[in-house]
This record gives structure tokens, C-alpha cells and sequence, in this order.
């Protein structure tokens, strides 16, 4: 009989919750003053998202956020992840503040420290105001003083009862889908929006982490990066690079600076194009020491040379033509790559607390009898705990868990399509229905 795994052999220190996002969630896209984002910008445009889909309503969090919170308490999480959207605070990106947006992020706190549950704020989740964007978004350079009055807005609204905060959600993620190649918002593409984007988000770390310590001087702040345990196809020369550069891009792009190391230019040249955005004494203002890092793994990417690849000569080789399992979203279920990741990042030197920041799947879920069966996503998070716990019995730098995500919710440029909750959500009449991966998170997390 297989080992039954326990929240308990983690430890009694270790961080237990759930990851959410604003735009994913919140619905109410208009009301109460909130201005439009990028994303509601993008979504409204045919073509952009599977089946046209919108986040307009989504899970209507705006107006139910006791009912889920309600939920967290009901599974025994003990901690929220959840995003500020920057529009509800500051409709145009800047200027006159919003009442509204204020009041109801301090109802979801108040909310959620009346149950026990330690909110984690995330300042940026995507989302940015869709006025800044006109005026160059990410690409410019501006983006680093608008961000900041934004923070301290947030900070000093929200700094007497948050304690843990994170910058930026997968900020490779957000520059690359976005600034080079079009499939998130706000849909631009090529290299000269990228590397200016890449370089001002990575400016942002540093900058807005340094703000954060000022205004809440016993705040935990951190951030977030996605990352992929990356493997070349086989060890021939030209693989193995190509992997490498890869990796460079994917891993190590943005938590290289921040650890003081620079961009990897060694290993990924095209970095080098750089150089016309970085200002002096930016790499200094990048370095920080964060409080905790939070990574965000769900796969692996398997690799091969690629010569008709432009910059980075490597492809990724999808995973339903490797014959493997995969989920929803077609990533391949491999639960040693949140090990893997763990270990790369525990490597460097100077490394925080490491968080899992995120982790879950996107699986076809069973309905039966009103009842919702996921044995898929409770293996997942299942085998994929056991790489958490096996890293942290082997002394690794691992301090906490999330899963993605509380509640079914819109899946950016994939719609509503892929399910990545504990609990489903009907959208056309907005009930909740935990599922057998909830009901076994609860059990987990049962203190014993």
C-alpha cells in the first residue's frame, strides 16, 4: 500500500494555501469605477481567446468573495494568495484614486483575517491598466513611476494587516506572451518590445521591493517566476545547447539579476541586445535581497536544436507527440520537475525562501450523482507534493506550497476550457461544488 502523504511531515513552519488572480476571478469588469485593463481589452477582441470567451463575470468573485473565502476556511487553508487589480485602485493607471476598488480589497482582507486565513497580496498579476498601456506599457520606461505610486497606494491602504507581498506574477511569462509573442495582452509582438519590457519588469523587482520594505517595515516581500525543468532531447552537442539557452531564457532570465548576477548573456547572447535600455547603476537597483521567492512549475520542456528558430536556435518539442501524459492544457505530467526546480534554485548561492508559489493541472473532471470526481488532479498534487517533501527532507531551501487554484476560473487566452480548481464553478449560475481533489487538500491539511 502506497505511503499516505500528511501536511504534518512538512512540519509545523511550513506554508499551506491557494493561488488565485484577480482578472481570472473577480468579474465585475466595470463596476464601481474600475477602469479597463489590457486583458479586458484584449478579451474583447475576436480571436484572441478560445470560443471568444470573456472574464466578465468569470467566478464573480467581486461579489462572492465571502462564499469562497468561506470555502478556503471549509478546506483548512490557512493562507491566500490572491492579486490586487491595479485598474479597480487607479482607473486610468495613475492619478485619482478609486474608494471603491480601496473598500472592497479591504473587505476580502478583513474577510479573510475574521477566519484565520493570512492574506498574500500580489501588486502586479497582468492586469495593467489599459490608459498605460497607450502610453507604451512595459516598454516604457515610465512603467517603473507609475508602478510605484501604485504600491504605495496599496501599501499604505493595506500595509497595517498584509504582511506577505509579492511584485510581480511570472514576469517571463508576462513579457514574453505579451511583448514578443502576442498570445496574452496586450498582444504585441517582436523583439523590440520584448527586451525593453523584460528590462523595465525586471527593474520593477528591485525597485518596488525596496518600496514595499520602506512603507511596511515587517513585511515578507517577495516575487514570483514561472519555471520548467528543462531536458535536452538527447546529449548530442547541438541539443545540449540548445537547452541550455533555453533554460537561460525560461529559468533564469529574471532571478539571475535580482540574485546580483546579471542577465545570463554567456548562455543566451540575444540578451546582449540589451545593452540601449540598461542605464547606469540599473543592474545595482535590480540586485534584492527578497524575503522569499516564490516558483511556479507545472511541467517540464523537453528540447531540441532548432536552426530556422530565430535567437535562440532551440524548439520545444510539444509533449502529445512525445507520447506521454499530459493534461489539459497538453503539459506533460512529470512530478520530478517541481524537484528539479526546487534543487536549480537552491543552488545559487544567495538564494531566499523558496516558495511554491503555484502548482495544479487542468484535467477533465467526472460528474456523478452531484458529485465531482478528479482523481487526475488529486494524483497530481498528490505525487507532486511528494517531490516537495522529498526536496525538503534533503534539506532544500522550501518553506511553502500553493495550489492553482481555489475555484474554476477564466484561463486567460484558453478561456474557460481548461479547469484548474479544487471546486467548480457552474458560470451560468455561479455554484460552487468542491471536488475530490478539494475534499483530499482538506483531509491534507487536517491538523492532527
Amino acid at each position: 500500500m502506497a505511503k499516505k502523504i500528511h501536511s504534518s511531515g512538512f512540519g509545523k513552519d511550513f506554508i499551506w494555501g491557494v493561488s488565485t488572480a484577480a482578472f481570472q476571478i473577480e468579474g465585475a469588469h466595470d463596476k464601481h469605477g474600475k477602469g479597463p485593463s489590457i486583458w479586458d481589452i484584449f478579451s474583447s477582441k475576436k480571436g484572441n481567446i478560445r470560443g471568444n470567451e470573456t472574464a466578465k463575470t468569470s467566478c464573480d468573485f467581486y461579489h462572492r468573495y465571502k462564499e469562497d473565502i468561506d470555502l478556503m476556511k471549509s478546506l483548512n487553508i490557512p493562507n491566500f494568495r490572491f492579486s490586487i487589480s491595479w485598474s479597480r485602485i487607479l482607473p486610468t493607471g495613475t492619478g485619482k484614486i478609486n474608494p471603491e476598488g480601496i473598500a472592497f480589497y479591504n473587505r476580502v482582507i478583513d474577510y479573510c483575517l475574521e477566519l484565520g486565513i493570512t492574506p498574500w497580496a500580489t501588486l502586479y498579476h497582468w492586469d495593467l491598466p489599459h490608459a498605460l498601456e497607450l502610453k507604451g506599457g512595459w516598454t516604457n520606461r515610465e512603467v517603473l513611476q507609475w508602478l510605484e505610486e501604485y504600491t504605495k497606494i496599496c501599501a499604505q491602504s493595506f500595509g497595517d494587516r498584509v504582511k506577505y507581498w509579492m511584485v510581480l506574477n511570472e514576469p517571463m511569462v508576462f513579457t514574453g506572451g505579451g511583448y514578443f509573442l502576442g498570445v496574452h495582452a496586450p498582444g504585441k509582438k517582436r523583439l523590440r518590445n520584448f527586451l525593453p519590457a523584460v528590462h523595465h519588469a525586471q527593474l520593477a523587482q528591485g525597485r518596488i521591493g525596496r518600496l514595499l520594505r520602506k512603507i511596511v517595515p515587517n513585511s515578507k516581500v517577495g516575487t514570483t517566476f514561472s519555471c520548467s525543468y528543462i531536458v535536452p532531447k538527447n546529449n548530442s552537442q547541438r541539443n545540449l545547447r540548445a537547452a541550455k539557452r533555453v533554460d537561460a531564457l525560461l529559468n533564469r532570465l529574471f532571478i539571475e539579476p535580482v540574485l546580483g548576477l546579471g542577465y545570463p548573456t554567456k548562455d543566451l547572447p540575444i540578451l546582449r541586445r540589451l545593452k540601449p535600455y540598461i542605464l547606469p547603476g540599473d543592474m545595482e537597483e535590480s540586485a534584492f535581497q527578497f524575503d522569499f521567492i516564490g516558483i511556479q512549475n507545472y511541467t517540464r520542456e523537453v528540447i531540441q536544436h532548432n536552426y530556422f528558430v530565430p535567437y535562440i536556435k532551440a524548439k520545444i518539442i510539444e509533449a502529445p507527440k512525445r507520447n506521454v501524459r499530459t493534461t489539459l492544457m497538453d503539459w506533460e505530467v512529470y512530478p520530478p520537475s517541481i524537484y528539479e526546480m526546487i534543487r536549480k534554485y537552491d543552488a545559487y548561492s544567495n538564494m531566499p525562501n523558496i516558495v511554491i508559489t503555484e502548482n495544479g493541472a487542468a484535467f477533465h473532471d467526472t460528474f456523478t450523482k452531484g458529485k465531482i470526481k478528479d482523481k487526475n488532479r488529486k494524483q497530481y498534487l498528490k505525487d507532486h507534493l511528494e517531490q516537495v517533501l522529498k526536496a525538503k527532507n534533503e534539506g532544500l531551501n522550501v518553506h511553502g506550497y500553493f495550489v492553482w487554484t481555489l475555484t474554476d476560473n477564466f484561463e486567460w487566452a484558453e478561456g474557460y476550457h481548461p479547469s484548474f480548481g479544487l471546486v467548480h464553478v457552474d458560470f451560468k449560475t455561479q455554484k460552487r461544488t468542491v471536488k475530490k481533489s478539494g475534499k483530499w487538500y482538506r483531509g491534507f491539511l487536517k491538523v492532527t
